[in-house]
């Protein structure tokens, strides 16, 4: 097994990012859409950048844990290829929201519901048109040491949630400070 590196990519011009990409805080999230732990994190997230707002800013990247987690990473796909039509965090959101059902049929549901253009959409989770892309934040997250999820890093640094989301908010305060 490789060592970990600790050192957080920086935002590309293909991260997802909420709040603005130069924000003097940077929250990096790996995330599993189908992870309950991440489907209470996101809330929490959505009110730190409403709390900062305009001081940080959220990054996703993709760590479907297809072991425990059977939809994972189709729904990572989904997620992506929601974004390919400019609505990433849309789908983010939704897939948050119907985390029971995380099903092809389902997926497509939700596509439409965000006006999606479904003939795309299909193509895209049939021809895994965005695998690689979920891959790449895959292997990332691994060479970080990421293993479990949400995992935050707050300015390229972990922060340990597994007792609570407050410790995010107390980082980007830190960070702000």
């Amino acid at each position: 097994m490789a060592a970990a590196t600790n050192s957080v990519d920086p935002v590309s011009d293909v991260d997802h990012v909420r709040g603005p990409r130069d924000a003097k805080v940077t929250i990096v999230e790996y995330g599993d859409f189908e992870c309950p732990n991440c489907k209470q994190a996101a809330p929490a997230a959505a009110l730190l950048l409403a709390h900062f707002a305009g001081r940080i800013c959220l990054v996703w990247r993709h760590f479907p844990l297809e072991e425990v987690h059977p939809h994972a990473l189709i729904a990572a796909e989904a997620a992506e290829a929601a974004g390919g039509q400019g609505k990433f965090w849309e789908m983010h959101d939704l897939l948050f929201a119907h985390q029971r059902d995380l099903t092809i049929p389902r997926l497509r549901e939700l596509a439409q519901s965000i006006q999606l253009e479904a003939h795309r959409f299909s193509v895209d989770l049939r021809d895994h048109v965005h695998l690689h892309r979920v891959r790449s934040d895959e292997a990332r997250g691994r060479a970080l040491g990421v293993r479990a999820t949400p995992t935050f890093y707050v300015n390229g640094n972990i922060c340990d949630v597994s007792f609570g989301v407050q410790e995010l908010e107390r980082a980007v305060a830190k960070a702000l400070a």
